[in-house]
């Protein structure tokens, strides 16, 4: 259960979108919050165009104000400054879940598609890719950058194995404990988004790839059966689907049709140039949505 959050900061107003959302689920969840603030080596003036925290006292003095709003609301606040300059802030994020060992870390995802970018992932891409602890990605056109956080209902996608469902515990844990609604999602893609062998069995055995797309969705139909008998058993709200169509299309357009207030998405943490080739999911529905997106990282 998620007992501790960790917020990196770097000052911005962009970096702030995650404050509320921080604030709610941590009196939602009775969880306690850890605000960190990292200095790198390579310290550019402004980040998107604004002024961000250049040293340790100027961050300490940016963190009290925070922490006394916590505080204020009866939320257990705290701060983190690393004084030693890193060379990267993704890796120094990451070798803080293990000095910090929070159970979520909340973060912003925001700016252009530079180079870098591409060939590297987002700072958030990044932190998923090289640990180990689920993280909540926030983008700052969300309706939750100006309103709280609210948890009603939940969309988590799965695919039918057992090791994606890390995610749907995950889930289930945050819904039980906020009493919130699941949606469960199974998406049969569509038979010209495959590759590989489902491609080649569709395009010269036409026969034996629906028969085995026939077992493929009775499967699915018995694994959410399944998934919502253990939902019920918890006393858990769950509803579940399957749906046809392309994955990240279908999902973005299930938590749009629910409204979801959060989607839990299991990855593998691929990032940049990784993520394209590997076909990444979590990397095309964190481009494709404004909702707020868990990541819940399979472990190899």
């Amino acid at each position: 259960m998620i007992k501790h959050i960790l917020v990196p900061l770097d000052g911005t107003s962009l970096a702030e979108v995650v404050l509320p959302v921080a604030k709610s689920l941590a009196s939602l969840l009775g969880a306690q919050v850890t605000l960190l603030h990292l200095i790198e080596e390579t310290l550019t003036p402004l980040i998107h165009g604004e002024k961000h925290l250049k040293d340790q006292v100027e961050a300490e003095c940016y963190f009290e104000n925070i922490v006394l709003q916590f505080r204020a609301s009866n939320i257990s606040c705290n701060f983190h400054v690393h004084n030693e300059k890193i060379p990267e802030l993704a890796g120094g994020i990451v070798a803080h879940e293990e000095e910090l060992r929070p159970d979520l870390i909340i973060m912003c995802t925001h700016g252009p598609e530079s180079v870098e970018r591409l060939l590297w992932g987002s700072k958030a891409q990044q932190v998923i890719a090289q640990g180990k602890t689920p993280l909540l990605l926030l983008r700052p056109e969300s309706r939750t950058a100006q309103d709280s956080f609210t948890l009603n209902r939940i969309l988590v996608p799965l695919d039918g194995t057992s090791e994606h469902e890390g995610g749907f515990t995950f889930a289930a844990d945050m819904a039980e404990a906020g009493m919130a609604e699941l949606h469960l999602l199974a998406v049969v893609p569509e038979v010209f988004s495959l590759a590989g062998r489902p491609a080649s069995l569709s395009r010269y055995l036409p026969g034996t790839f629906w028969a085995m797309e026939g077992i493929t969705i009775k499967s699915l139909e018995k694994y959410l059966e399944n998934m919502l008998t253990r939902t019920d058993a918890r006393g858990i709200t769950a509803t579940g689907e399957i749906r046809h169509g392309k994955v990240v299309k279908m999902i973005c357009e299930t938590a749009d049709g629910i409204n979801a207030d959060l989607i839990v998405l299991a990855t593998h943490g691929k990032a940049g140039t990784e993520a394209f080739w590997a076909n990444s999911t979590a990397a095309q529905v964190q481009k494709r949505t404004t909702r707020p997106l868990l990541l819940y990282p399979v472990q190899e």
